[in-house]
């Protein structure tokens, strides 16, 4: 299975795979993002470690069932060759409805069909008011039109 853009990547295909990324997991589909990954992938979230393609697809399932109304915004931050880095924000609430902006970064290794063999993610939360999010676009993907980290001051 190919999963394009391939590595070697430019600056071009290195944007397009992370706003392809973004698109997946703001669909809150674990079965559908997880085939963006090989199936031996090696994942750090956190404290989490995830060792192959089902253990992603387990490991999303259960955080879309906490992170309640996800959204997600992800931004190249440097590439070369088979890796790519980004920084992301993304907004969620808790069942108690408490409201928090998770900010992180990542770190991807793609193998030659352009499936992701290596996520190696720092993330931390923060608490912040229902009236404070700035990720208001309808669930899914977000607008082209809508800023993204760098334009937010995020």
């Amino acid at each position: 299975m190919s999963r394009p853009p391939l590595p070697p990547f430019t600056e071009e295909t290195a944007r397009e795979k992370v706003r392809l990324a973004e698109d997946g997991w703001n669909t809150r589909d674990a079965a559908k993002v997880a085939l963006a990954y090989t199936t031996d992938t090696k994942w750090r979230n956190r404290s989490h470690f995830v060792t192959n393609r089902d253990e992603a697809q387990a490991f999303l399932t259960d955080k879309w069932k906490r992170e309640n109304e996800y959204r997600l915004i992800k931004e190249l931050w440097a590439f070369t060759g088979n890796r790519i880095a980004v920084r992301y924000a993304y907004e969620w609430r808790d069942d108690s409805g408490n409201w928090f902006r998770s900010y992180g970064n990542e770190n991807w290794e793609f193998n030659e069909d352009g499936l992701m063999a290596n996520r190696f993610a720092s993330i931390n939360d923060l608490p912040i008011k229902e009236e404070d999010r700035k990720f208001r676009w309808p669930q899914g993907r977000r607008p082209d039109d809508h800023p993204g980290l760098s334009d937010l001051g995020l």
